[in-house]
């Protein structure tokens, strides 16, 4: 469903894909099947996204993001992409930055350009991402540092990969 308010210029959506009100997806973008764009996302022309991500209200996707499949992506994220920005003054190229697959991110974090969120990483709320962040472990903070672990399943782990009953998981 594309809503009448949305603009939306890029014909490369995938099937299922739900665009809300009052988003704007420029042409060049590549957005895939069953995902769901929540209203006043923005997504520029460099920008890939996979299957099956949710994009809550109030993010910007600028050129050099690509966002893998089964992503969560919360309110009001925000992400770089230009590491010494003037206004009028373009780099040759941007910085990219990368969601692997089932990543989370909690609301109004801020990723910095040229990362990358492992796959099945979790950020949490209003973190600022400064580095790369591995697979299925758990960052927050400003600067964002990493205080655990969590599975494919979202069961969250401290840092010896413990559950809250003292479990213990081996993950890959």
């Amino acid at each position: 469903m594309k809503h009448p308010l949305a603009d939306i210029q890029s014909t490369n959506i995938g099937p299922g894909t739900n665009i809300w009100q009052f988003c704007v997806v420029l042409q060049g973008a590549r957005i895939g099947a069953d995902c769901n764009l929540c209203a006043h996302v923005l997504v520029e022309n460099d920008v890939q996204i996979g299957d099956r991500v949710t994009i809550k209200s109030g993010v910007q996707l600028w050129d050099g993001v690509t966002v893998e499949d089964d992503v969560f992506i919360g309110p009001n994220v925000t992400f770089t992409n230009d590491l010494v920005p003037r206004s009028k003054q373009y780099p040759e190229s941007f910085a990219r930055t990368v969601i692997r697959k089932g990543a989370s991110i909690g609301a109004n974090a801020t990723i910095v350009a040229g990362h990358s969120i492992g796959s099945y990483a979790l950020i949490g709320a209003g973190s600022v991402v400064t580095k790369d962040v591995p697979p299925h472990t758990v960052w927050y903070g400003n600067p964002a540092v990493q205080r655990g672990y969590v599975t494919k399943n979202g069961i969250l782990l401290d840092m010896n990969k413990q559950d809250k009953n003292g479990n213990k998981y081996n993950i890959d």
